[in-house]
């Protein structure tokens, strides 16, 4: 049994049906990523995960319970999520933000100690972000902001830890910084991600384990490189593609078919010319 699944979920926005008959097992001390078109379903399903979205019907366990039956704090002891475009409160300084991913911990007989204060600092200087300590989170950029809110998710020091478009505002030096960040993460041990990406190819080299899914159903999961093909990016991305191996890390690397203008510019020519009269 892994720690973290859900059954036959139904998930809706009002009337707007997202996605029905879905269902996930999330291995336990891998990095899961799940990939698919805009709108298919990707961020529902994690927000459904982390009981921010009651499904419609279904059910999502943790730690083989309904996540339903838990209290709110215990749910925050156990599963962190850094949410897509989160927003801080008015006038809050860096450290103080990160500092509140230790509220779960808190308790009426334990208040802040040296250990939160350990933790905070800790993740801030992993994060890169222990120098803006002191800035308020208004005054920086998308980057910044982005690895101000992992470090507050990897403050409240979860086994579980949900990311929905991670690397979202940064470049690419910082996508691979916290891309990488994450597989350290799996390498001390004792943690499970699951992330939201847009890119395939980050995708198919951190995941361990990679879930395609389009308009709300799982079209295929699996490791990489098992489940990347050409077929799978066509039916999934509407993407003609060439699947080769990165030289670099071996795992599947997405190569898109292109053509020079001219060379389109001339099918179509013929194709015109095929048609006439």
């Amino acid at each position: 049994m892994t720690r973290l699944s859900a059954r036959d979920l139904t998930l809706a926005y009002d009337r707007r049906v997202v996605a029905s008959g879905l269902g996930i097992d999330i291995p336990d001390g891998a990095f899961t990523v799940i990939v698919g078109p805009n709108a298919c379903g990707k961020s529902t399903l994690l927000r459904a995960l982390v009981r921010l979205l009651r499904p419609k019907s279904g059910a999502v366990y943790l730690d083989g319970e309904l996540i339903s039956s838990y209290p709110t704090k215990e749910v925050a002891r156990r599963l962190g999520l850094l949410a897509q475009s989160a927003i801080a409160p008015a006038g809050v300084t860096v450290a103080d933000l990160v500092a509140r991913g230790r509220y779960p911990h808190q308790r009426l007989l334990r208040q802040w100690s040296r250990s939160d204060e350990e933790v905070v600092g800790e993740v801030m200087a992993r994060t890169g972000v222990a120098d803006l300590a002191d800035r308020l989170v208004d005054e920086l950029s998308g980057g910044q902001r982005q690895r101000v809110w992992l470090a507050m998710v990897l403050a409240q020091r979860t086994p579980i830890l949900l990311l929905d478009e991670p690397t979202t505002f940064l470049d690419i030096a910082h996508q691979v910084e916290v891309l990488d960040l994450c597989a350290g993460l799996l390498a001390d041990g004792g943690h499970t991600l699951v992330a939201v990406l847009h890119d395939l190819n980050q995708a198919s080299r951190y995941a361990g384990h990679l879930v395609a899914m389009r308009e709300g159903r799982v079209v295929a999961q699996g490791p990489p490189g098992e489940i990347v093909t050409a077929e799978l990016v066509e039916e999934v991305f509407g993407l003609a593609c060439r699947v080769i191996t990165d030289p670099e890390s071996g795992t599947p690397l997405v190569i898109p078919r292109w053509s020079p203008p001219q060379a389109r510019e001339r099918e179509q020519s013929l194709a015109l010319t095929d048609v006439a009269p």
